[in-house]
């Protein structure tokens, strides 16, 4: 078989390429193929194998290597490089200059702070006004409310309290404690001496308990005021308002001539919590009237 060795190179190990010699079987260095070794014995050299037959230029080293570098150092920065640098950060456009201001000065924020919380507690204290203002008309409403109540429960007591004559026109006939043959007993009211007809009001504010016929007493009204006393209004003609509440001064009846009697007038009675009867002078006077 023919050698493949290939010649060296005619411009020398200066022209910076030398031939990379594949190690041998035994993985000695390899010898050059124009030199006989003693082993040999001045024989010329046969090929020894395969594998020697390629062999790759060595690059030296000088210039050359770095140019490689450089190339591909232009070409990743037109492909790789650019794209592993990472891109700068979009701009975000501050809608305030102050937030950047508060941050870059820790006075200022400070500031915000602590006028943040005088706004807060300014506010509070407004809203807490707010509300006291509110309380104290609600307050006032109600004391207003219960004082016209009170003022209206006043007058309703006023009202009841307030006492009446029962005849607007009259002549005082006889009185309490007389006694005469046509009493069967001692005298035990006032009689108004009226004409027939004449209006009979209710002396106060009361309800009427009984109304109808009574004996000697002919036709008679009952009215029980608040305080339990019992006003009879004795021998009446007629009968007005025979039972309900009736208010001081209103009509109930009319004076007659009735049951035992002599002549046409009113005998009025009181009686104390619907007990004995009691001078009916004497206890008008003691409610501010002058029969």
């Amino acid at each position: 078989m023919a050698s493949t060795h290939t010649p060296a190179h005619p411009a020398g190990p200066a022209a910076g390429t030398q031939l990379l010699d594949h190690p041998g079987p035994n993985g000695s260095e390899p010898r050059d193929s124009g030199s006989a070794g003693p082993a040999n014995h001045g024989a010329p050299f046969a090929p020894e194998a395969e594998p020697n037959r390629h062999r790759m230029p060595r690059q030296t080293r000088g210039a050359s290597p770095l140019l490689g570098v450089t190339a591909v150092a232009a070409t990743l920065g037109a492909t790789g490089f650019a794209s592993a640098t990472p891109a700068a950060a979009p701009a975000v456009e501050a809608p305030d200059e102050a937030p950047v201001a508060l941050a870059a000065d820790p006075g200022l924020a400070l500031a915000a702070r602590i006028q943040q919380q005088a706004d807060s507690q300014r506010t509070a204290a407004e809203e807490s006004a707010r509300v006291q203002a509110a309380q104290e008309a609600e307050a006032k409403a109600a004391a207003k409310e219960a004082e016209a109540k009170r003022a209206a429960e006043e007058a309703e007591r006023t009202k009841a309290a307030a006492l009446t004559l029962p005849v607007k026109e009259y002549n005082l006939s006889a009185h309490y404690g007389q006694s005469a043959r046509y009493w069967a007993h001692l005298h035990t009211g006032l009689d108004f001496a009226a004409d027939t007809g004449t209006a009979v009001h209710a002396v106060g504010q009361g309800t009427i308990t009984s109304a109808g016929w009574s004996g000697a007493y002919g036709y008679r009204i009952v009215e029980t005021l608040p305080d339990g006393t019992e006003i009879w209004y004795c021998h009446l003609s007629s009968i007005i308002t025979g039972s309900g509440q009736v208010a001081s001064g209103q009509q109930i009846g009319k004076v007659g001539a009735t049951g035992n009697v002599t002549g046409p007038h009113l005998h009025l009675e009181v009686r104390p919590g619907g007990g004995a009867p009691v001078d009916p002078e004497t206890w008008l006077q003691q409610h501010g009237l002058n029969p």
